[in-house]
C-alpha cells in the first residue's frame, strides 16, 4: 500500500485576510460546528464582527444547551499582549462565559496565562487557547486543523468550586463521578455527540440543533433508573406534532416511549428508561453508559429528522 505524506503549509495560504477570510470561513454553518465538535459545545446563533465599545470582536455565539455566551477572537499570526488584553476587555463588555482564542502559534508564556485564567476563575467562565493549521496530502485540498493548547479542566474545577462552598454531598460526588466516565467512554467511542462538562447535576443535555428542545439524560438512583428522551421546553405545538407521528417514531426508534404533554407546565416530555442505575455498585456502569450513548444516538438521528 502506498501511503502518503501529511505537509504542514502556511495557513496565509489558505487565509489570507484575517476578518475577511479566516472569520468568514469559520463563521458558516459547517465549520463553525467542526469548532463546536473540538469545544464540545453545539454553537448557534453565530454573529461576526461584534462591536465592543469602539473596538470590535471576531465571532460571537451561543452554546445552544446551556445559553452561555462564546467569543471567538482570531489572531493568524503568533500570540501577542495585544489580543489577550482584548480577549479580555471583549469577554467583560459582552459577559462571555466562555473565550476562546485561535491563533497561528501560541507562545509559552500566553499558553500560561491562559492556564492561569482557569485556575483562577469559577467554573462560570472557561478560557480556549487553540492553535489552526493546515495540512496536504499531495496534491490534495488544505484541510484544516484546530490543535487544543489550553482548556479549562472542569473536573478539577467544580471539585475546586463546591468544596469552597463546603457544599458536596455524597449524591452530588457520585453524580460528578458518573458522568466523567461517562464522558471517557464519550470519548473512546470518537464522540458520537459532544459531550457536555461533568457536573454534580443529575441531568446531561445532548444538542439537536434546536433551541425549541434538546436530548436529556436524567439519574434517577432511587428508582436505579436512567432516564433518556427529548425535553421540549416551551413548545406544545412541537410536542403535538411529534405525537400525532408517534407510531412512525417508536417505529423508527424501536423504542416504546412514555409520552407526557405536561399540560400544568410549559415543559413537555418524551421519555424512556434504562434499569441498572447504582451508585453503590459500579460493576455495570461501563456497559450501562455504553447503553445509554447506543440509544441516545438512535434518539438524535430519529427525532432531528423531526425538529
Amino acid at each position: 500500500m502506498q501511503l502518503g505524506k501529511l505537509k504542514e503549509i502556511d495557513i496565509r495560504k489558505v487565509w489570507q485576510h484575517e476578518q475577511y477570510d479566516f472569520s468568514k470561513w469559520l463563521s458558516s454553518e459547517n465549520n463553525i460546528k467542526e469548532l463546536g465538535d473540538v469545544l464540545n459545545l453545539s454553537l448557534t446563533d453565530v454573529e461576526t464582527e461584534k462591536f465592543v465599545g469602539n473596538y470590535r470582536c471576531d465571532i460571537l455565539c451561543k452554546d445552544e444547551i446551556t445559553g452561555k455566551i462564546v467569543l471567538i477572537e482570531n489572531q493568524l499570526e503568533p500570540s501577542n499582549h495585544d489580543h489577550l488584553g482584548k480577549i479580555i476587555t471583549y469577554a467583560s463588555g459582552l459577559d462571555a462565559a466562555v473565550v476562546v482564542w485561535i491563533v497561528q502559534n501560541a507562545r509559552e508564556e500566553h499558553a500560561s496565562a491562559i492556564e492561569w485564567l482557569n485556575k483562577h476563575t469559577d467554573k462560570e467562565v472557561s478560557f480556549f487557547l487553540i492553535e489552526i493549521h493546515a495540512y496536504t496530502i499531495g496534491n490534495s485540498e488544505p484541510a484544516p486543523l484546530f490543535k487544543i493548547i489550553e482548556q479549562p479542566n472542569d473536573f478539577n474545577k467544580n471539585i475546586k468550586t463546591l468544596s469552597q462552598k463546603g457544599e458536596m454531598n455524597e449524591s452530588q460526588s457520585r453524580r460528578l463521578e458518573f458522568w466523567t466516565q461517562f464522558n471517557e467512554i464519550l470519548e473512546e467511542r470518537g464522540k458520537p455527540f459532544n459531550k457536555r462538562k461533568a457536573t454534580t447535576d443529575h441531568w446531561y443535555s445532548v444538542a439537536l440543533g434546536s433551541s425549541e428542545c434538546h436530548l436529556t439524560i436524567d439519574l434517577v438512583n432511587r428508582e436505579h433508573k436512567i432516564r433518556i428522551g427529548l425535553w421540549i421546553d416551551d413548545n406544545k405545538d412541537l410536542y403535538d406534532s411529534l405525537e400525532e407521528k408517534k407510531d412512525e417514531i417508536e417505529a423508527k426508534t424501536n423504542i416504546k416511549f412514555e409520552w407526557d404533554r405536561l399540560d400544568e407546565k410549559k415543559a413537555s416530555v418524551i421519555c424512556k428508561y434504562i434499569d441498572g442505575l447504582d451508585f453503590d455498585n459500579q460493576s455495570n456502569y461501563k456497559e450501562l453508559m455504553n447503553k445509554v450513548i447506543d440509544e441516545i444516538v438512535i434518539l438524535k438521528n430519529v427525532f432531528s429528522k423531526y425538529i
